[in-house]
């Protein structure tokens, strides 16, 4: 499994410091995540204010 980020993110940032493979980067509406390289920690969740990232 691994996350990704839905419409809802506000580009905040606060996913992209927590990261700890640095897999989230911004995009150019909003933050993405590299699948391949998500180990599916969820510490993008726990800090996201809007719930963005989800699971797959």
């Amino acid at each position: 499994m691994s996350y990704h980020i839905t419409e809802e993110c506000i580009s905040c940032g606060a996913c992209e410091a927590e990261c700890p493979v640095s897999c989230i980067s911004a995009g150019e509406d909003q933050y993405i995540i590299d699948e391949d390289a998500c180990i599916d920690c969820g510490n993008c969740a726990e800090v996201c204010p809007v719930d963005a990232p989800q699971q797959r």
